[in-house]
């Protein structure tokens, strides 16, 4: 599937995504996914988490700042989606950095994630590789986390994305770049956690023909391409914020793919 078609497929399908996310970023996360052609849900509780979890059609797992009881219901909803088949997604933030976060992350590895999503740093740390970035933000360069990035895709057979100023998406046969996006697109708090549910709603919208790289491609790709418009007339992050959300709804499929470049190694 090209991007213009996982596009498509997302607005088609209106994915239900559950978000086990950290507490600075349910609204940003809420109010993209709805823009982008989602629909989000928040559930926290571990009982009701491993329930839903069954229920949608991807789930986001954060574990950036998030409690005791938080851990526990994402604990339980990685478990329900794998054993449901729903394809879930691994945001490692600040992991390497922090050690709860960072034990958690790797536990969740066994319950194979259909997709990591994080910065140069968090990947590396994920990956033993690396002792993480300044909190949330990378301290390393994009390129210098492929190869922890491929090292997880083959012991996990699953999608790595890295996101900077040039994307990467890797798995076990592609590495994929997206360039694009805007560099306000830092400065708004919440973009990059919001990624890895967006990532969520496209793997979601594919669940019956799957095709994981190209689901996480083209959701940066729409990331990215928002960015690009929404920094044409932005005078500072708020109302790049506002135009990238803007952008993320008006935004179609063939209109994401024509303002990204998108290359294949």
């Amino acid at each position: 599937m090209n991007v213009a078609s996982v596009l498509a497929q997302l607005r088609a399908t209106t994915p239900l995504v559950h978000c086990l996310t950290n507490t600075v970023v349910p609204q940003i996360t809420a109010n993209v996914l709805l823009a982008a052609g989602a629909a989000p849900a928040m559930i926290d509780l571990p009982e009701e988490a491993e329930v839903f979890a069954g229920i949608a059609s991807a789930v986001l797992i954060n574990v950036g700042n998030g409690s005791s009881e938080q851990h526990a219901a994402q604990r339980a909803a990685a478990s329900a989606a794998h054993g449901a088949g729903t394809p879930w997604v691994l945001d490692p933030v600040a992991v390497g950095a922090l050690p709860v976060r960072t034990a958690l992350a790797r536990e969740l590895l066994a319950l194979s994630p259909a997709a990591i999503r994080g910065n140069a740093s968090e990947i590396l740390g994920l990956a033993g590789t690396g002792t993480g970035g300044r909190g949330v933000d990378s301290t390393d360069p994009v390129e210098a986390a492929v190869e922890a990035a491929r090292g997880l895709a083959d012991k996990h057979n699953t999608v790595v994305a890295i996101s900077g100023k040039v994307d990467v998406v890797v798995s076990t046969s592609r590495t994929t770049r997206i360039h694009g996006g805007d560099p306000l697109m830092p400065l708004v708090i919440g973009t990059g956690c919001s990624l890895g549910a967006l990532v969520a709603a496209t793997l979601g919208a594919t669940r019956e023909h799957p095709c994981p790289h190209d689901a996480v491609v083209a959701a940066h790709a729409l990331f990215a391409a928002a960015g690009t418009v929404a920094g044409r007339d932005a005078k500072g992050p708020a109302s790049f914020e506002i135009a990238w959300r803007d952008a993320l709804y008006a935004l179609t499929p063939d209109e994401v793919a024509s303002l990204v470049t998108v290359e294949e190694a």
